[in-house]
């Protein structure tokens, strides 16, 4: 019998594997890393060393996932965990108000690459069902381990991992 966990790993192997292979895209979705404690003027926090150590995290847990793209919002802390994956991709990080998620969906299905698109704990959840995903899903504020992939077929499907 296998268990839940080989048949995670199977179905994400399976899902990166029909999306790199010309089948539709996967979108990897995930909230900002851990910010600063003390926000700067604004709100516009920086991220932590632990925000930083798990931006380079999802650098390395992507690396070998096909992004062609990243998109991030205006706040400085989604731009740096944005960062080392645009860096090893080679790509620009593209920056989206964090309000408009219905453009960034229509670039994300337009684009027909894989994409990573870095959020906040309160538009994660926006942008999922902007692209399709009818699984309701609420991220509390701390929050910082997961990792939404979505498969855009004609009926996208996601797959909710963790990464550290």
């Amino acid at each position: 019998m296998i268990s839940l966990k080989h048949l995670i790993y199977l179905l994400v192997f399976w899902g990166l594997l029909l999306a790199d292979a010309g089948a539709e895209p996967a979108i990897f979705v995930v909230r900002h890393a851990e910010r600063e404690v003390a926000p700067a003027v604004g709100g516009d926090s920086n991220l932590s060393d632990a925000g930083r150590a798990r931006a380079e995290s999802l650098a390395k847990t992507l690396k070998d996932a096909g992004v062609a793209a990243v998109y991030a919002t205006e706040f400085k802390r989604t731009q740096e965990t944005a960062a080392p994956m645009a860096k090893a991709a080679g790509v620009n990080v593209t920056v989206i108000p964090a309000g408009d998620v219905a453009t960034l969906a229509e670039k994300l299905r337009a684009g027909h690459r894989n994409a990573l698109v870095v959020g906040h704990s309160n538009t994660v959840p926006e942008i999922l069902k902007a692209l399709g995903i009818s699984t309701p899903v609420s991220l509390g504020e701390s929050d910082y381990d997961n990792l939404f992939v979505v498969i855009l077929n004609p009926i996208p499907y996601v797959l909710w991992l963790h990464y550290f």
